[in-house]
């Protein structure tokens, strides 16, 4: 019995072709159809896209105080100024500042001029001796005007955010320090004199060095006399002592001893 020949592929690498005089078959269930091209070719995915580069925190951050190992200071943000952005800023109130050196100048003044005049009335006195007293009261004002304008040049005396406060590293200039809570150990009220100042102790005692000579005169100074080198006027001040320690205690929320 003769069989028809094997059928052979075609020349399209398909399916093979039956050869003549086989009846024409369609594929079964699940035979797959032949092959077609892809209408568009393959295309190599592009690049990935890449992330922002990482930018630091600007100052006043809680990630801008970086403590380092046990042999060095940590570093704190420093700043020629108090920025006055922040929600809660206190200012030196110019003021009371004059009205109290006025008063102090006056009170010296008239305890110089009482025995100067009572000498000037005396037999052998004269009436040039009352010209000693404009010369003292001069004398007396020069320094008296030079605080002023001092205080009133230097900007915001504090500034509090919910990150961390910002405090003058001087009591006279505007160099300024940033301090996050938790690097505050506590903050209290000192009085020395006529002047109360609000008292910021850091847990690390180095911090602030390395700022210049005079601040570290200045920083000793204020350690003898407050504890800390970092105060802030509250008498002095456009704020009243009691709102500017409700502030203080609402925005350490806890993070420090306030008192």
């Amino acid at each position: 019995m003769t069989q028809p020949p094997y059928p052979q592929p075609d020349s399209a690498g398909g399916r093979p072709a039956p050869p003549a005089g086989w009846p024409a078959q369609q594929p079964g269930p699940g035979w797959p159809g032949p092959y077609q091209q892809p209408a568009a070719p393959y295309q190599q995915p592009g690049p990935y896209p890449q992330h922002a580069p990482y930018q630091q925190p600007g100052p006043g951050g809680p990630q801008a105080y970086q403590p380092v190992g046990p042999g060095q200071p940590p570093v704190a943000p420093t700043a020629k100024r108090i920025p006055e952005d922040q929600p809660f800023v206190v200012r030196p109130s110019l003021g009371k500042r004059a009205l109290t050196l006025g008063l102090v100048t006056l009170v010296v003044g008239l305890v110089l001029a009482c025995p100067i005049g009572l000498a000037a009335s005396s037999e052998g006195g004269g009436a040039g001796l009352l010209f000693i007293i404009p010369v003292v009261m001069l004398v007396f004002a020069v320094p008296v005007g030079l605080q002023l304008w001092l205080v009133s040049s230097g900007g915001p005396v504090l500034a509090l955010g919910p990150a961390g406060l910002w405090i003058k590293t001087r009591p006279t200039r505007g160099q300024a320090i940033w301090l996050p809570w938790v690097a505050v150990e506590r903050i209290y009220l000192r009085r020395w004199g006529l002047e109360k100042m609000l008292c910021v102790k850091p847990r690390d005692p180095r911090v602030g060095s390395g700022l210049g000579a005079f601040t570290a005169f200045d920083s000793g100074m204020q350690q003898a006399f407050f504890g800390t080198g970092f105060t802030a006027t509250v008498n002095h001040a456009d704020r009243s002592e009691d709102e500017i320690m409700r502030a203080v205690a609402g925005y350490a929320a806890g993070r420090c001893q306030v008192g």
